[in-house]
């Protein structure tokens, strides 16, 4: 299959789960399917593979003792893969999903190892993207959403910037325009309670803890 028949254009308004069956299915096969998110392309693969998911260490050139974070098409999908959220990691996620909030919680049994290194904790979260909530939708259950780019260089603003990926015959590209950029989701752990910011990002640390 040669790189554009790999290449689907997607306008996110008035995107839905059945526009992107075919880049769900190349998931379920085993590939990885570069997406645009809320902040830059973000690389999908299958968080239960783990042939999958050692495809997407090797396209990145990623270090397998380093977590993958996940995106879900809602808060609905989150509580059928992990369990339900309760207490402060529940509020949060009604205050700031969808957006770039990213959740640490308990790994479920059915994740490869690979997707938490060890930690068996997770970091998810619901993209204020139409076309990443389509994908994870259209899947049936959260994909990986690490950044689209080798690590240590910049991360990927358009599908164009995808160069190396997009020749790869393991990638599916959607194209969905330029991304916004900016900051990463801000990290945060409430499962023992009171907030624990773990990484600092897009939402203030004072937004998260004035949050009801």
């Amino acid at each position: 299959m040669s790189a554009s028949d790999r290449r689907q254009r997607l306008e996110p308004a008035g995107v839905d789960d059945e526009d992107l069956r075919e880049a769900a299915a190349w998931i379920v096969a085993g590939g990885i399917v570069a997406y645009p998110t809320d902040t830059y392309y973000g690389l999908a693969a299958d968080p239960a593979s783990p042939a999958a998911l050692q495809h997407l260490f090797d396209l990145k050139g990623r270090e397998p003792s380093m977590a993958v974070p996940l995106i879900a098409a809602s808060l609905g999908q989150v509580e059928a893969a992990v369990g339900r959220l309760r207490g402060a990691s529940a509020r949060l996620a009604r205050a700031f999903w969808p957006g770039p909030l990213s959740l640490v919680l308990d790994a479920p049994a059915w994740m490869a190892s690979a997707v938490h290194g060890g930690r068996r904790t997770v970091a998810i979260r619901v993209p204020d993207h139409a076309v990443a909530r389509a994908l994870a939708g259209a899947f049936g259950r959260p994909v990986t959403a690490t950044s689209a780019n080798r690590t240590g260089d910049a991360p990927a603003e358009t599908a164009d910037d995808l160069t190396a990926f997009a020749a790869d015959p393991r990638v599916f590209v959607i194209d969905g325009g330029r991304t916004r950029g900016g900051a990463p989701s801000t990290l945060v752990d409430a499962r023992a309670g009171d907030p624990v910011c773990v990484r600092a990002g897009a939402i203030a640390w004072d937004r998260v803890l004035t949050s009801r």
